[in-house]
């Protein structure tokens, strides 16, 4: 959400934003609340049709409050966070908080809102401390191999698996590479991520418990431009990270922004293939600064600052060369078939298509000239599922071995 501004030519749009959001996380907390309160499957009794009688009263109320005055969208999160407690620790409830973070993360940062995900590092699910000792007590295998999987917008460590298989988990198995998985708040813009993940890097390697031989990075979509950030703050501000940086790996990553984000309805497609999250999508509209800056695949904040980024404004952004001591590789998704090459690469994964995934652009000077041997299309493969495909897996490690 954008930062409160005082120019009254703004009021509207704003005022727009916080009812859109506020009526919408109300529909979701009501239905989080029912969901609770009477759980399927379940015989109703006259106490839970009672306590869902009131409620329906109340979450009436809050609607017609929020079209009256638009406002209280503190308010909403509030109702929203208790119920979240209640759910316990589990998928459900990091799926939720991570897709409110993207959606919102923005607006949660900006207010301190406890909904908000603060950037650290993971492993099992579980946070990594970064304390030599304790490392060593979390990796008993730990080795100078280090492995960085970076998740994308809404999503969080736990998306890594999908299918029952984990790229992270067969990489570590049979390269012997220890991994390591960023879990952020993806509602924030792209370049606060990138400096905060090239600190958290810092700080990695200075307590790593044992002599670093290497670091690998793999990025799904949005983690991608986090890391081709954090790549870029790191350099620029000499980071001793770097220096052990060999090689990028991109699964889906709008290197040139995603076309559905300039349509404005990227978080409608994206939140409606994450299971727990489709109520989410009718906030799409409302769009994190996260979110808007995929629209062209914005790096860092000149990209962004002093521009409205709701407008139509073109793209503005600073063009960032891949690192030349890097070795960079990029995967594509697309949902059509390999029988007919040309026409299966027009679409794309449904929602980044492959010239973007290849940092190919009409403009020759801000193409990121990726070798060809490091390019590579998964057919017949969505967005998600770039995450989960055995033919993915093994492209990755051909690459990393």
């Amino acid at each position: 959400m954008p930062k409160k501004i005082n120019k009254k030519s703004d009021a509207p749009g704003i005022t727009q934003l916080v009812e859109d959001a506020t009526l919408g996380i109300t529909d979701l907390v009501e239905a989080l609340h029912r969901q609770i309160l009477h759980p399927p499957m379940l015989p109703s009794t006259p106490l839970q049709d009672l306590l869902q009688s009131l409620a329906g009263i109340t979450y009436t109320q809050i609607r017609q409050g929020t079209r009256l005055i638009s406002g209280g969208l503190d308010a909403v999160l509030g109702h929203l966070t208790p119920l979240l407690s209640k759910l316990g620790a589990g998928p459900e409830r990091d799926t939720l908080i991570s897709v409110l973070n993207g959606v919102v993360g923005d607006y949660l940062e900006q207010n301190a809102n406890r909904l908000a995900i603060e950037m650290h590092l993971r492993y099992q699910f579980a946070p990594v401390p970064l304390d030599r000792d304790r490392l060593l007590a979390v990796y008993p295998r730990i080795n100078g191999h280090i492995l960085v999987l970076v998740h994308g917008s809404c999503l969080n460590d736990l998306h890594w698996t999908r299918n029952g298989h984990s790229h992270g988990a067969a990489l570590a198995e049979e390269l012997g590479q220890t991994p390591i998985y960023l879990r952020y708040n993806s509602g924030r813009h792209i370049s606060h991520n990138g400096k905060s993940l090239s600190a958290l890097l810092e700080e990695l390697v200075r307590h790593w418990p044992v002599p670093i031989e290497q670091l690998t990075i793999v990025g799904h979509s949005m983690g991608g431009l986090v890391t081709r950030s954090a790549v870029h703050y790191g350099q620029q501000d000499q980071k001793s990270w770097t220096k052990y940086l060999e090689k990028m790996v991109f699964l889906g990553t709008p290197h040139h922004g995603a076309r559905l984000e300039r349509f404005g309805n990227f978080l409608d497609v994206v939140l409606a293939s994450i299971p727990y999250a489709r109520p989410f999508a009718r906030l799409g509209k409302i769009r994190s600064a996260g979110v808007t800056d995929l629209r062209y695949g914005n790096l860092v904040d000149e990209d962004w600052q002093g521009r409205d980024r709701f407008a139509r404004l073109g793209d503005k952004r600073t063009f960032i060369p891949l690192p030349q001591s890097t070795a960079c590789y990029s995967i594509a998704g697309t949902v059509g078939k390999g029988e007919d090459p040309d026409s299966a690469l027009q679409g794309g994964d449904r929602l980044v298509d492959v010239r973007s995934a290849f940092g190919q652009h009409k403009d020759s000077a801000k193409d990121l000239n990726f070798k060809e041997a490091h390019t590579w299309v998964a057919f017949e493969t969505s967005h998600l599922d770039l995450l989960g495909s055995p033919e993915v897996y093994a492209k990755l490690k051909s690459w990393l071995a």
